[in-house]
């Protein structure tokens, strides 16, 4: 018996939030007193799978199948399904990413398991239990649910786990779920990837920085984006700049978009409507710049700012130009 944890590729590396969810699943596997499996699918480089012993995990599966290059949900989740078994794993742990979200209830309903999603803590295990707490309500309150069936389902949330460091290298054996062309009957036509600019990828990002229509047009969109670039940050906006075209879709966080948990989100002239803050309210640290002191976001916020944007902000660019020197 083992810990199986799915981790996910880009660019050929592990992504940030799969390492989170390494870390997690080797944490759980030494509760139980079992070891941490890791199952990649698709374009991963060698050394980034035998990395994944830095984060306690001792095994790797790959199935380097081209056909999984591109996400298919199908297809994923038999390579999965064969993995568990192949394992005999009772607990599976991947990340609440967009595919997490596509193969999790997929999966629950193929091996009969029990699934709990944006899990923010690791396991209560005592007296045969096995409880996780999770975020309910748009991230408002927490919810301790019981996973009773026999293969225990867990979806993490993004950037709610410590990435652990310090293990050995883990092997890698290559996997085949032998895959067919209907595993594959439902194919992408296209897949457009954000542009960072050679940043920070958004869903992925530890800081963030976001303008909302204070900004007064796009042509001052350079104050966020240097901003950004001085903190290493990913750029954000709210759902006005994206529907009046001012920035990207990709860039929307908030109820419709793109939800969002970084250590440190500073919001600049956005209001702080309810649909917004649903998509950022689970960030550790929020810091809103508004001069209207009765912007509703000062209330959800860690530290605020009363002042005009175009007075404040290139004042924190030079503050944090100072901190590199």
């Amino acid at each position: 018996m083992s810990v199986l944890v799915f981790v996910e590729g880009l660019n050929g590396e592990i992504k940030k939030s799969s390492l989170e969810a390494a870390s997690y699943g080797s944490q759980v596997a030494q509760q139980l007193s079992t070891t941490a499996t890791a199952v990649a699918i698709g374009d991963v480089k060698q050394d980034a799978l035998t990395r994944l012993g830095e984060q306690g995990i001792e095994k790797v599966l790959y199935d380097g199948d081209e056909r999984l290059n591109q996400f298919v949900a199908d297809a994923y989740v038999k390579v999965i399904s064969k993995a568990v078994e192949q394992e005999d794993a009772k607990v599976l742990v991947f990340s609440n990413s967009n595919i997490g979200a596509a193969i999790g209830a997929r999966l629950a309903v193929r091996l009969n398991g029990s699934l709990a999603t944006n899990v923010t803590n690791l396991p209560q295990t005592d007296g045969g239990n096995f409880t996780v707490t999770r975020g309910v309500f748009s991230g408002k309150a927490f919810a301790d649910v019981a996973l009773t069936a026999d293969l225990k389902i867990i979806a993490i949330k993004k950037n709610s786990i410590e990435i652990t460091s310090g293990g050995d290298t883990a092997t890698v054996e290559n996997l085949s779920a032998d895959l067919s062309d209907a595993d594959f009957a439902v194919k992408a036509k296209e897949t457009v990837m954000q542009d960072t600019g050679g940043g920070v990828l958004l869903p992925e990002a530890e800081l963030v920085v976001s303008g909302g229509r204070g900004m007064k047009g796009p042509e001052n969109w350079h104050l966020i984006e240097d901003l950004a670039k001085e903190l290493g940050a990913a750029t954000a906006c709210s759902k006005p700049v994206s529907d009046m075209d001012w920035r990207p879709h990709h860039e929307h966080v908030g109820q419709t978009g793109i939800t969002v948990s970084p250590n440190l989100y500073i919001a600049i002239g956005i209001s702080g409507a309810i649909q917004h803050l649903a998509g950022v309210n689970s960030s550790k640290v929020i810091v809103v710049i508004n001069k209207d002191p009765e912007a509703p976001f000062f209330k959800a916020a860690d530290y605020g700012i009363v002042g005009d944007a175009f007075e404040v902000v290139p004042k924190l660019i030079e503050a944090a130009k100072a901190l590199d020197k």
